[in-house]
């Protein structure tokens, strides 16, 4: 397997999650995506949407990391990330999605350098920004877990892919000194989650291609 990363990317960061997990060995390939190394590089050539992570495995190419998780899911099914119950699928992908589809969008590097090159928006503005959609997101994740049965991470007694999508919003998030007061589930599902291997591995300072 291959892994076209960024260490800063929180897709990314969600599937290195997911390797861990499942235990799997991969080839680091780093693409600086801060410099635009994902439309001008190597990788442009071979990536449809100039968009990391991309996993190689098998001779095929995927992109987009709620489908290579869950790619990954089902090819290498333990430990699973997704409940074997329908009902339990469906609530966990939820929550997965209220990050990866909800909240990322609005606040990825892309989406800052638009506000900042195109709508002149200075630092601060930016931030703000940043730290409102961040805070509103959260606020709806917490109020779904409080919806279900607690335990250890966000579903249940074993990491899911709704942890793998968690642990890299709330790194991000304090970069930006985002406020996490009132979301007791969501933080206690993030501590649980930063005690377990796979977690510290994955994260942006153990990469690589990591910088200050």
């Amino acid at each position: 397997m291959k892994l076209h990363n960024y260490f800063r990317s929180s897709a990314s960061f969600r599937v290195r999650i997911a390797l861990n997990l499942k235990g799997l060995d991969f080839d680091y390939i780093p693409v600086h995506i801060a410099r635009g190394d994902h439309r001008t590089g190597p990788f442009s050539a071979i990536s449809a949407d100039m968009l990391v992570p991309m996993l190689e495995d098998e001779g095929e190419r995927f992109s987009q990391s709620m489908a290579i998780i869950e790619y990954l899911d089902e090819t290498h099914p333990e430990p699973a990330l997704l409940p074997s119950d329908p009902v339990g699928r469906a609530h966990v992908r939820a929550l997965a999605q209220s990050i990866a589809c909800e909240i990322h969008p609005l606040n990825n590097l892309r989406v800052l350098k638009y506000l900042v090159k195109e709508l002149k928006l200075d630092d601060a503005a930016k931030n703000a920004w940043y730290r409102h959609w961040v805070r509103e997101g959260l606020l709806s994740f917490e109020r779904q877990l409080a919806q279900h049965p607690g335990g250890t991470y966000c579903w249940g007694d074993t990491p899911t892919l709704a942890d793998c999508c968690l642990v890299p919003q709330i790194f991000n998030g304090r970069r930006f000194d985002c406020d996490f007061t009132g979301l007791p589930r969501t933080m206690a599902a993030f501590d649980a989650c930063m005690k377990l291997d796979a977690f510290q591995r994955a994260q942006p300072s153990q990469a690589p291609d990591a910088e200050a």
